[in-house]
């Protein structure tokens, strides 16, 4: 059948005859999005010396984006429902490419922090929007379970891709190139997103904003990144720590009561009744934990104890994206016949078993031996867990629903991440402290911090046997169907 054939077919059936173009589009925002935090990484010590940085500045050019991506990502989400997810995806992949623009071109520190503050609204836009309209383009089942299994593959890719092609870049062309590399492909982004995306918006409800929820709950999730991302330093039974987390507790209290008042709610309540959006998204915040737990752990340990170049790092970690890829596809290939918590409990159980060899890491043992196993199990649970855990958390939702929905699943990945690095960190700055008086416990601190990230995953897996649980047909529970007189 060639595809002139095929397409009356799929437009017969309802189906996107571009849908799969579509999806290498939303794929590759997912991928740039990644792609930028690990590259800034990389680039940060170069634009630190070049501008000037304290400290202080350089580590705010990452907080400052990890502060406005994860505060906005529900306003984001909600956005796109109400106004057309085409058309927030556009908006926020112009703004990223402005951004990158700026961001190289940044003559001083403010510029530069003002920018990646600016950069985390255009992934708080661009991230949950994206996921929203793979969502509503592929149908439930074996369609977006691949579409699925190609977003977490890519985000796997990207990661590495960052390690990888950020130190070639500064090496040869300077830090600016990190960003300017963004734009070509923000550009035909722009120019291919109108022909390749539909629009689409929930026309079953008024277009207002709850503006109270919107406030309360974007300041609640922001301090709740803010808490984190300061907690290693600051310490957490600080008083400056625990004094915020007792304000957050009383944001997120204010919150359900707006919520629950609100005729046209921002978090609509009504979603939490699903056991499969619960559990796929508090599992989610787990693996989040162990991928960005394992990576500060290991990325540090390769850079400061090994002392690996960028290009050797990189190179070093590229049996796991390799293995994320495979552990994907093979999931969705799986997940409607074994079910998605069986595929979700695997995935989770390989990660901790991967971080589990890496505990016994050390300067004198070898790379085949000491680290490839563990990479590949790692990868192998990366990609196929999340591939479930979408499953579970966007599967059953109402298209008008798709958009907060997703940006739950995206804040639940950033949030997670934001705990597993501040565990993981605070653990192995707790053994640096001690290395003048017993150099041992650098490795121990490393150890340490892997052992952290199987800790994630044994709780991931009680976690994940106890939320992703069934009805009697086998399949996990959905949110209830509510339909309006207005609704479509």
């Amino acid at each position: 059948m060639n595809v002139a054939q095929a397409a009356p077919a799929s437009v017969a059936s309802g189906l996107d005859p571009r849908r799969w173009k579509a999806l290498i589009l939303l794929c590759t925002a997912n991928f740039m999005v990644i792609l930028d935090a690990q590259i800034v990484i990389m680039g940060l010590p170069s634009i630190s010396a070049d501008l000037k940085l304290s400290p202080v500045a350089a580590q705010w050019a990452l907080s400052a984006n990890l502060l406005t991506f994860g505060g906005l990502l529900l306003l984001g989400g909600r956005a796109a429902d109400l106004l057309g997810r085409r058309k927030v995806f556009i908006a926020g992949t112009a703004l990223f490419l402005l951004v990158s623009l700026l961001s190289g071109f940044a003559w001083n520190a403010e510029v530069l922090l003002v920018a990646r503050a600016l950069h985390g609204v255009s992934a708080a836009l661009m991230a949950p929007t994206a996921l929203s309209i793979l969502t509503n383009t592929f149908p439930e089942g074996r369609e977006r379970n691949k579409a699925f299994a190609a977003w977490s593959g890519i985000a796997s890719i990207g990661a590495t891709v960052g390690l990888l092609l950020g130190g070639t870049l500064i090496d040869w062309l300077g830090w600016q190139s990190i960003f300017f590399v963004n734009v070509p492909v923000a550009l035909l982004m722009l120019i291919l997103s109108p022909v390749l995306l539909r629009e689409s918006k929930d026309a079953g409800k008024q277009r207002t904003f709850d503006l109270a929820g919107a406030v309360v709950s974007t300041a609640a999730l922001g301090l709740l990144v803010y808490i984190l991302v300061e907690a290693p330093a600051k310490g957490w039974v600080s008083f400056h720590t625990l004094g915020l987390g007792v304000v957050f507790l009383v944001l997120v209290a204010l919150t359900l009561v707006i919520e629950k008042r609100s005729a046209a709610p921002l978090v609509p309540l009504r979603l939490f009744r699903s056991p499969a959006l619960v559990g796929g998204n508090v599992v989610t915040a787990i693996v989040a934990a162990l991928a960005f737990g394992m990576s500060v752990a290991i990325s540090q340990f390769s850079l400061g104890v090994l002392h690996y170049t960028a290009l050797e790092f990189g190179l070093s970690q590229s049996a796991m994206p390799i293995a994320a890829v495979a552990g994907a596809y093979l999931a969705q290939a799986v997940l409607n016949r074994i079910g998605i918590r069986v595929v979700a409990v695997t995935g989770v159980v390989l990660l901790g078993a991967g971080c589990f060899l890496l505990t016994g890491i050390s300067p004198t043992g070898t790379y085949w031996a000491d680290v490839f196993p563990g990479l590949v199990l790692f990868g192998l649970g990366l990609g196929g867990g999340p591939v479930a855990l979408a499953a579970a958390a966007l599967n059953g939702i109402a298209k008008r629903d798709a958009g907060i929905a997703s940006g739950f699943n995206t804040a639940a990945f950033q949030v997670g991440g934001a705990i597993g690095v501040a565990i993981v960190s605070t653990i192995i700055a707790s053994h640096m402290a001690q290395a003048a008086t017993n150099p041992a416990a650098v490795i121990e601190g490393f150890s340490q911090g892997f052992v952290a990230c199987v800790i994630f995953a044994a709780v991931g897996l009680v976690l994940a046997v106890a939320l992703l649980r069934k009805r009697g047909g086998g399949q996990l529970q959905v949110v209830p169907e509510q339909r309006t007189p207005s609704a479509h």
